[in-house]
């Protein structure tokens, strides 16, 4: 009886220890689960926040860059009428009555027309331009590309005497210089009429201006080949519309 009551004992004791291990086996790896479940759960959020904030940051930054891109870009135009003053070095603003001032830069290949005021001849240079604007407004004409002048050019006689504006005509007489892109043509009485050169006026010379002496035809000349006769003095037919010549040809 006794070794029966012991092995009894012994048997439920191994029983009960068998169950608490595994109940402790159970509850170790819910534990487990649990916190790899949270882990795992929490990671997937910050990630999911991580990858959110990053999306959002890039868009706007896209955005920004897309607005600044536009805003470098400028704008177009071709502006008549119009006097250009001085703002800062390679900026400056033209400015029309009754429209909105418009604001441009200029550029190294920016082609720059004189009538007098920034320089005599067809071709200044920016210093020229930028001297003669900080002076006083200078009349002139504007074409613009994206924020930057593509040409630049002064307008003929706009500035100049009240003998020169707006004349229109016919003379046949002696030319003679007076200042880079200004010359004079005297009539049969000797009375001078002042005219501007552009870089539309067509010149023909006969010998004297370009071209052969005594040839039966005109070849076409230069304005700087037109400066230098008329500097000697050369007879010529002078088609002048608006104070500017149109046609300067040579008395064969």
């Amino acid at each position: 009886m006794n070794r029966r009551l012991r092995k009894t004992a012994l048997v439920t004791a191994a029983i009960s220890a068998g169950l608490l291990m595994t109940a402790c086996q159970n509850g170790s790896t819910d534990k487990g689960s649990s916190a790899d479940t949270s882990a795992s759960t929490t990671a997937t959020s910050q990630g999911t926040s991580k990858s959110s904030g990053s999306s959002q940051n890039s868009g706007s930054s896209g955005t920004s860059a897309g607005n600044a891109s536009k805003s470098q870009q400028g704008v177009n135009a071709t502006i008549t009428g119009g006097t250009i003053s001085y703002l800062a070095p390679g900026k400056y603003i033209v400015s029309v009555p009754g429209k909105t001032d418009r604001a441009f830069f200029v550029a190294t290949d920016t082609r720059i027309h004189g009538a007098g005021t920034i320089c005599g001849g067809s071709h200044c240079t920016l210093d020229q331009l930028e001297t003669a604007a900080r002076k006083a407004a200078v009349p002139a004409d504007v074409t613009i590309r994206k924020g930057v002048a593509t040409v630049v050019r002064e307008r003929h006689g706009a500035g100049g005497s009240t003998g020169t504006k707006g004349v229109s005509g016919t003379w046949l007489g002696n030319v003679g210089y007076l200042a880079p892109g200004k010359f004079t043509v005297s009539d049969m009485k000797g009375v001078e009429q002042a005219f501007f050169v552009a870089d539309s006026t067509k010149v023909y010379g006969a010998g004297t201006i370009c071209g052969t002496p005594g040839s039966s035809g005109t070849s076409r000349c230069t304005l700087d080949q037109l400066e230098a006769a008329a500097k000697k003095g050369v007879s010529a037919k002078v088609v002048i519309s608006g104070g500017v010549a149109t046609t300067v040809t040579e008395d064969r």
